[in-house]
């Protein structure tokens, strides 16, 4: 016999899977952000704002007359990235598909308005806020720069993340530094390309290329601090080049990965060092540009020992993880935590594939977990007299 609980992770699902057969990238997410806007009203929420920050939409539940107001933030955007797995909902967007796991955060968050519409419990003000464009680090910017905190004012945020490889049913944050910062990089060398069979008549850039991504890798081994935590990645190496034509131009990208300021500026200067004086070595020249795109995400400790009580509500006390390590890869709801304190924890996705890869899908089985970590948190810092 059906009960209102198995209905409830059923109609989540039949979000969830339309939400991924309807892939959106970064500021595109317009129908992705009519669905969100129909079902907040549909749910009985009045208040509810489109087109903040470009596509975001914000919800607002008020219940009782608390004067303290708490945000609840999920990500809607999809990835450049043709999806290679097989399911009945797969991506109906050639070359773009969830493969983070967005829809599954936002039908989580969706999940827990309905509840928290239907059966109130909290004495306050909710802000249920859904971001645009987090995999390029410029929704939560847009946002904020829409007057997401003077439009909509809130004392403290919370967001979710699923994680590929923590069983489902599990919780995991952990107080300080949480995410890193991500900076990008792109270095152009230019030399005179020619027939392959004469490499002697110009100044090629292929083997200048493979050396400086080769000498890359010294930065983090030799010129950090061995204590301190960063990643240096080549993503792409181009070239003009073709089969039997040495290339003149060669583009290098990739990104570095740190927590601390001093530490990106580290690598930038080494970075600049190693790709000009690769350069002059192969008698070519080189051009850095070097940008920093998402800031360190820092959890709140105070908001974190209250992440983690309302997560063992939901979870359990053997299914809360207080994380000893801190993830290198970045977050924009880290933008939020320069205005007000906040916590962002991850949830499990059981044995999936990793994320950004193209046969990755959120596991369903995660949804009612994640909308009910988010009423109890609503539940414990609003408490109802």
């Amino acid at each position: 016999m059906e009960t209102e609980t198995t209905r409830f992770a059923a109609d989540m699902t039949a979000w969830r899977r339309d939400l991924h057969a309807h892939p959106e990238f970064g500021f595109e997410e317009h129908r992705t952000a009519a669905f969100v806007a129909d079902k907040l009203r549909a749910f009985g929420l009045d208040d509810v704002t489109e087109g903040v920050g470009g596509t975001g939409v914000v919800g607002t539940l008020r219940c009782g007359g608390g004067s303290r107001t708490i945000a609840l933030r999920a990500d809607m955007d999809a990835l450049r990235i043709g999806e290679q797995g097989t399911p009945l909902y797969r991506s109906r967007n050639p070359g773009t598909m969830h493969a983070c796991g967005h829809d599954g955060h936002t039908v989580m968050l969706l999940g827990a308005a309905q509840r928290l519409v239907q059966e109130g419990g909290f004495d306050g003000t909710v802000r249920f806020v859904f971001q645009p464009a987090e995999e390029w680090g410029k929704g939560a910017l847009a946002m904020l720069e829409d007057g997401l905190m003077s439009r909509f004012p809130f004392d403290e945020i919370y967001g979710l993340h699923n994680l590929p490889g923590l069983p489902v049913g599990r919780f995991q944050t952990r107080a300080g530094p949480t995410m890193s910062a991500e900076d990008n990089f792109e270095i152009t060398l230019r030399g005179v390309g020619g027939h392959a069979a004469r490499p002697q008549w110009g100044n090629e850039v292929m083997v200048a290329a493979c050396a400086t991504v080769l000498n890359l890798q010294a930065i983090v081994a030799r010129r950090l601090n061995p204590t301190d935590v960063a990643v240096v990645s080549v993503t792409e190496l181009t070239t003009d080049g073709t089969r039997n034509a040495l290339p003149g131009l060669a583009r290098i990208l990739g990104d570095a990965r740190s927590f601390e300021p001093e530490v990106s500026a580290t690598i930038e200067r080494q970075m600049r060092v190693i790709a000009e004086g690769t350069a002059r070595a192969h008698n070519v020249s080189a051009e850095v540009i070097y940008t920093r795109e998402f800031i360190p995400l820092v959890n709140d400790a105070g908001l974190v020992e209250e992440a983690l009580a309302a997560a063992r509500t939901v979870f359990g006390s053997n299914g809360v993880i207080v994380a000893q390590e801190p993830i290198t890869s970045s977050e924009d709801f880290a933008q939020f935590l320069k205005f007000v304190p906040g916590c962002f924890s991850y949830i499990g996705n059981g044995d999936s594939a990793p994320l950004h890869n193209p046969t990755y899908d959120f596991n369903d089985g995660a949804l009612t977990y994640g909308a009910d970590f988010h009423v109890a948190i609503v539940r414990q810092r609003l408490r109802a007299a």
